[in-house]
């Protein structure tokens, strides 16, 4: 599938560079400064700010393309929310991952309810283009309400045991976030999330490909994959 380009007219820096900024920054636990540093090391010297504006700017659209190519998800949703506090206010993200560990979406919610519930497995079908064989949850009621509505027939196991591989997929997040030392607005977050797990979706390995020729293959495609979404293959 042919992915929209990105253009960089009117920066000082070359695309590579720049997409090479971005790129250390969703894809590992480094700070602004830490990766200003980085850059610095190889010569290029450039503010903090400057990266995070690039982030801002290019991130969202290099995820959108890295999610266009990305395969369908898996036919079973394990499905999870987590708390965050932004400004002092309890926000929940939602979260959705599937058989093979990826996320399909998530999403950033003020209530932790059934409404959320619907409105996530509404995105996510959506997404998909699919109805899901299977959602996997936690003990939270709403989402036996939202499926109630929304897909009465579906396959619905409820167990808390059942539901670590979306309690797992939080940790990555968890770490990141430390890094950052919270976050400014609910809008920035999202949008931050959505950069982070499709990137994570291209550069995680998965269990299937353990072997260390393997795993260097499969992180040679995912830089690849990186290039073409920013457009400087």
């Amino acid at each position: 599938m042919q992915t929209p380009s990105i253009s960089y007219k009117r920066h000082r820096f070359p695309p590579s560079i720049i997409a090479h900024a971005v790129w250390l920054y969703v894809r590992f636990n480094l700070s602004l400064r830490e990766v200003e540093e980085m850059l610095l090391e190889r010569g290029v010297d450039v503010s903090y700010e400057t990266v995070r504006r690039w982030t801002a700017k290019f991130g969202p659209q290099i995820a959108k393309n890295l999610r266009r190519c990305q395969r369908r998800p898996g036919d079973i949703w394990h499905l999870d929310e987590v708390v965050v506090k932004i400004s002092g206010k309890t926000f929940w993200l939602w979260r959705a991952v599937d058989q093979r560990g990826v996320v399909p979406d998530e999403i950033l919610q003020f209530r932790r309810d059934k409404r959320a519930a619907k409105r996530l497995l509404r995105k996510l079908m959506k997404r998909a283009g699919s109805v899901p064989k299977r959602i996997i949850t936690d003990k939270l009621r709403s989402y036996g309400a939202a499926k109630r509505e929304l897909l009465s027939d579906l396959d619905h196991w409820s167990h808390k045991g059942l539901n670590n591989r979306a309690e797992n997929s939080h940790l990555p997040f968890r770490k990141r976030e430390r890094v950052m030392q919270g976050h400014r607005s609910p809008g920035g977050l999202q949008r931050f999330v959505s950069i982070h797990s499709a990137v994570r979706n291209y550069f995680s390995v998965p269990a299937r490909r353990r072997a260390a020729l393997t795993i260097r293959y499969h992180r040679m495609e995912a830089l690849c994959a990186w290039k073409v979404a920013a457009s400087i293959a």
